[in-house]
């Protein structure tokens, strides 16, 4: 709660638990939309990685990676761009908020990052054998 003045003005926040919830709802209904209702050839094999949602439910930032990884990255990420206008209907839809958060998107290179390590740790072992 803040004060201004002599009047109080009482702001609701989601707690860390709904904002966790909503986050996971967005990423389940998103990953559906990518691979049901989606017809954009860029948005093909993507996947959704993470969502983090603000508390104040403004924006969500969207994780994505595809399975060719990088290379595709600039790609993928003008197809979402040019889809979000649609994704976010949709998910308003699907989802119900008073407000639905502006979708923003970003690449995730953890998964292209976690297969460079395995080839590593497995260049290891076949050397220590």
């Amino acid at each position: 709660m803040r004060v201004i003045g002599k009047w109080q003005l009482v702001i609701n926040m989601p707690s860390g638990i709904r904002i966790k919830r909503i986050e996971d709802r967005v990423q389940q209904e998103l990953s559906e939309l990518l691979i049901h209702e989606v017809n954009d050839p860029r948005l093909r094999q993507v996947f959704v990685t993470d969502i983090k949602i603000d508390r104040e439910l403004a924006y969500a930032e969207v994780y994505v990676s595809a399975i060719e990884g990088a290379e595709r990255s600039v790609e993928v990420l003008a197809g979402l761009e040019s889809a979000s206008g649609f994704l976010r209907r949709a998910l308003s839809a699907r989802v119900e908020l008073r407000t639905f958060p502006k979708l923003r998107f970003f690449w995730d290179p953890t998964p292209e990052n976690a297969d460079h390590i395995e080839k590593l740790l497995a260049e290891l072992r076949t050397k220590k054998s």
